[in-house]
């Protein structure tokens, strides 16, 4: 049972009972006061270990912002560049996150706190100080009637009838008191229900709201992060195929290291110890120096170098060359030493090789008097030629094996991953090369070949042909577009570079895409996407010359080139290349990445289709272990964190059935870096040889919208006439319309003129004043008047 209730009348009798109640409704709003005490201190509590929170969050969300990857070669994939903007996209989330927090505290003081503070001061307050009164006039009250009834009755009556009157006027205001703190008691009983429950309402709306906010977040952090998955996804395949072929190519330099020595421009380099002579009681050193010699100018390059001292690196000293001499043992107490003297440098140096083949080699480098029969730099050594050729035979077997496989296993899951048994796929390559047995291999009805023999066997038929289809001449002009541009101008640069090559080759090559467009289509049966097929025929289709550490890290950009060729098979192969950009003589640089734009309308972003890895592909061949490396499988999808949908298309630019590669939820990311100064190939230009005016008039640059990728596609052929550092304020044209995303940027239309353009502190932005409205415009959407 409940407090039961003060009746005003009993404030007349004030019976031991009455007297119980009250004390019963004063212990309650003691233990409510109580609690309200510690309640505001664990909500302060609450505050500051939310800020703690926040402060940690942020610091954490800094952290992520200032780390950026660095990446080995001279660029980097599309999804690379996503999980590099990914730290800062993370970042962006957090901080978001941690606004929504400061402003769930701010709602804590003000909504619970406050109220709370203000209901124990005002309310429980006023309750205790009314209980003072109370108490102090129940003892005035009960003294005074103890002092009255001690009065004798022999006083006289006026003085009786005065302390009779003083007594009553008494006991009428404690009877007032006790009705008013009656009441009051009653009151704070029924008020602090809501007075104490609407602020813990408030709080947890304000809570809730967070969490809402938190939710809407992570909404829109969902698309972000089922791209990224595909992106790391991609990116995990690449390496791990970059992998292998960094061990392989290790092996085969830890087997022979002299045959796979790199050419150099100098015809000698290694590390030598040079005499260094001192005056006579100190005698002389030998300090080790890496030396450089070019036998054409006859300049000899030394540079002091210690590896135990750290690395410390000496000033290099260059002389001419005059003349080289051996010493031997009985001029010098040291073993493998020369003399050489130079044209520009007085008296000879003493130089001591690690081996006496190391002299050797150096003399004949050197013009000395030893001289071996081989040179000391080996150039690049060719492949061995096998016996495959695009002759009449290599068309009649390539054909041959795409009909059966495309009549026989077009669906079966993993087509060209699984592969065959290495015994079964010599034996079928060896039928098919010979012109006795080829007609009568059937492959199409025969049970005796598998499909995965198959293809092996036309893999394996065009990784032995003497030179790459796509040719070790074309192989760094087809790489350089697959690392920059837009993704118009890598089909543009694609398509011209496929007209250069042989007409045999360009043949051959047609076939095999075109079967890999159909492979492609039926992804959703045999799970081989577009991005899948690149990484079976990127090394299969595309080699270097020579093998280096640096052309592997290219092996991600092979498998680009084959994507762009299977997703614009037609364009490609059915139309001549365009023609209408003269070729410049000179290198031009892409323009810079467009600053990431992170879409508010987060539900509208295209997907990209996922790359599938989750078939366990084992060789079944005991005598042959190991798989071909393009055919291993190189990660799982296990390592997502949520299932993604399998489509028919891989990420890559669009092709010209552009409805098609929308509706399998192709998107891009950003296609655009810059391109490293270095001299490269001219197939370089097709990446900006756009200007804005024609690019205005023709569809194909038109810039994608923000919206269809987590980062802003860059526009094409946007020309910043002045570095950002230099940008002063000036006027600018807009060449690309652009949609606001944030409060802070500008819309606008092709034609916008921009007034007052200077440089933002946002990378990739300027700031300017459209209609009398200052905001950020994306640097290369606007061209500098």
């Amino acid at each position: 049972m409940g407090l039961q209730p003060l009746e005003f009348s009993d404030c007349y009798l004030d019976s031991p009972w009455f007297r119980e109640r009250i004390r019963a409704h004063e212990a309650e709003l003691e233990r409510t006061n109580k609690f309200i005490k510690e309640l505001i201190k664990d909500g302060k509590n609450l505050i500051a270990a939310t800020k703690s929170l926040s402060v940690a969050q942020r610091k954490f969300a800094h952290s992520l912002r200032d780390f950026k990857f660095e990446f080995i070669g001279d660029a980097e994939t599309d999804d690379e560049r996503c999980i590099d903007a990914s730290l800062r996209e993370f970042s962006n989330f957090l901080k978001n996150l941690e606004e929504q927090r400061e402003i769930m505290a701010l709602s804590v003081t003000e909504t619970l706190i406050k109220p709370l503070e203000k209901f124990r001061k005002e309310q429980l307050g006023a309750v205790k100080e009314e209980k003072k009164k109370f108490d102090k006039e129940t003892e005035k009250n009960y003294s005074l009637i103890d002092k009255h009834l001690n009065l004798s009755a022999k006083k006289k009556d006026s003085h009786l009838q005065e302390a009779d009157i003083q007594v009553e006027q008494n006991r009428q205001h404690f009877y007032e008191l006790s009705l008013e703190y009656v009441c009051k008691l009653q009151e704070i009983q029924e008020r602090k229900k809501f007075e104490f429950v609407e602020p813990m309402l408030s709080f947890f709306q304000g809570m809730f709201t967070f969490y809402h906010q938190g939710h809407e977040l992570a909404k829109d952090f969902n698309h972000y992060k089922m791209e990224l998955q595909i992106n790391i996804q991609n990116t995990r395949n690449r390496f791990e195929g970059t992998r292998s072929e960094v061990e392989e190519l290790m092996n085969k330099i830890r087997q022979n290291p002299k045959d796979h020595k790199r050419a150099s421009q100098f015809t000698a380099e290694g590390y030598l110890y040079v005499q260094e002579k001192r005056p006579a009681p100190f005698g002389s050193s030998w300090v080790k120096h890496y030396c450089m010699y070019r036998k054409a100018a006859k300049k000899f390059n030394m540079i002091p170098f210690e590896h135990r001292s750290g690395g410390k690196l000496g000033d290099i000293e260059v002389f001419s060359l005059k003349e080289c001499t051996k010493r031997h043992t009985d001029s010098i107490d040291r073993r493998f030493c020369f003399d050489i003297e130079a044209a520009d440098r007085p008296g000879p140096l003493t130089m001591q090789a690690f081996s006496e083949e190391e002299r050797k080699q150096w003399l004949e480098a050197l013009g000395g008097k030893e001289a071996l029969s081989h040179n000391f730099n080996r150039a690049i050594i060719p492949r061995p030629e096998g016996s495959a050729q695009l002759d009449k035979m290599g068309f009649t077997i390539i054909r041959k094996c795409i009909s059966a496989v495309e009549t026989r296993g077009i669906n079966d899951q993993g087509l060209y991953r699984v592969v065959g048994v290495s015994s079964k796929v010599q034996r079928l390559l060896s039928m098919l090369m010979d012109v006795k047995t080829c007609n009568e291999v059937d492959l199409e009805n025969s049970a005796d070949w598998e499909v995965k023999t198959i293809t092996s066997a036309l893999k394996q038929y065009l990784r032995s042909l003497p030179e790459p289809l796509m040719t070790y001449e074309l192989h760094g002009e087809f790489i350089v577009p697959a690392k920059s541009g837009s993704p118009e101008s890598r089909v543009n640069a694609i398509h011209f570079l496929v007209h250069k090559l042989p007409e045999k080759n360009k043949e051959m090559l047609d076939i095999l895409v075109k079967h890999l467009t159909n492979v492609s289509n039926h992804s959703k049966q045999n799970l081989m996407t577009v991005a899948n097929l690149g990484v079976v025929f990127g090394p299969t289709l595309m080699r270097p010359q020579e093998e280096t550490v640096a052309a592997i890290m290219d092996l991600k950009f092979q498998n680009i080139v084959v994507e762009i060729l299977i997703e614009n098979h037609e364009k490609i192969f059915r139309t001549p290349p365009d023609t209408t950009f003269p070729e410049p003589t000179c290198l031009s640089s892409s323009p810079p990445n467009a600053p990431p734009r992170q879409s508010k309308r987060q539900g509208q972003r295209t997907k990209r289709p996922v790359a599938v890895y989750n078939l366990c592909l084992e060789l079944e061949d005991s005598d042959n272990p190991n798989p071909s490396k393009e055919d291993t499988p190189t990660s799982s999808l296990d390592s997502l964190s949520s299932p993604s949908p399998v489509t028919a298309a891989a990420p890559g630019p669009p092709g010209p059935d552009k409805n098609h590669l929308l509706a399998d939820g192709g998107s891009f990311g950003d296609w655009t870096s810059t391109v490293p100064g270095q001299s490269r190939s001219s197939m370089v230009q097709w990446l900006n040889l756009q200007s804005p005016s024609t690019a205005s008039s023709n569809p194909a640059v038109t810039p994608p919208s923000p919206e269809s990728s987590p980062f802003p596609l860059s526009p094409p052929a946007t020309v910043v006439d002045k570095p950002p550092e230099s940008l002063s304020s000036r006027k600018a044209r807009a060449v690309y319309p652009c949609e606001a995303e944030h409060s802070s940027e500008l819309s606008f239309g092709i034609g916008a003129i921009f007034e007052d353009v200077q440089t933002s502190r946002e990378p990739g932005w300027l700031e300017g004043t459209l209609n009398g409205k200052r905001g950020l415009i994306p640097q290369n959407y606007v061209k500098l008047l």
